[in-house]
């Protein structure tokens, strides 16, 4: 069983019913710590000894959020600089996330036909989640494809939040095809590369 560590990171929760609802259905099952990064620190002052040893303490982080400006949340950003530091997750002696799974949960408001050369956002999803990946890389760790849902604001959001039930047991209890997971784009609740289900 994989130790599973899981941020949520929306600025303001009350309006997004897609990332409430995938943290409601994860929050509190048996194995997976998950916290809700703007309730923990809403000034950003971000504990950054307590953070690192959360870090230690689990195998896989899912970091959850809204694509933002083609980008995270301001707090997550804060979160990497600080906690991911020199000598910590990279540099000389920063191997201490060597070997643990990355995976984003992210949700947009445009839809999915947006992202590509010939949609009004002109290029795929995964370019704008280019820097993720590349500090997982850097960081010596397993990047797998970003769970999405596109359209959030016009979709409703219970299938997505149960494939992220889904997902996150599946990870959690070492069910998800890994292999599969790191060579897609991306996963939705119907791609999951779910492995022993007949």
């Amino acid at each position: 069983m994989a130790r599973l560590l899981h941020y949520a990171a929306h600025p303001s929760p009350g309006t997004s019913s897609a990332n409430s609802a995938m943290l409601k259905r994860v929050r509190g099952l048996e194995g997976i710590t998950s916290l809700d990064l703007y309730a923990e620190y809403p000034r950003y002052d971000i504990d950054i000894e307590d953070e690192q040893q959360r870090l230690l303490a689990h195998d896989v982080i899912v970091l959850q959020f809204p694509l933002f400006w083609y980008s995270c949340p301001a707090l997550v950003k804060e979160w990497l600089d600080l906690v991911w530091e020199h000598g910590f997750a990279y540099g000389r002696g920063g191997d201490r996330l060597k070997g643990k799974l990355l995976m984003l949960a992210v949700t947009t408001g445009g839809p999915q036909e947006a992202y590509g050369a010939e949609g009004y956002q002109h290029y795929e999803l995964r370019t704008f989640l280019t820097p993720f990946e590349q500090a997982a890389r850097l960081a010596q760790m397993r990047f797998l494809a970003p769970y999405v849902l596109h359209g959030a604001l016009k979709t409703e959001p219970e299938a997505h939040a149960l494939g992220f039930l889904r997902l996150m047991t599946a990870l959690r209890d070492e069910r998800l095809d890994l292999r599969a997971a790191e060579s897609a784009d991306i996963l939705t609740h119907d791609t999951l590369p779910l492995m022993g289900i007949n």
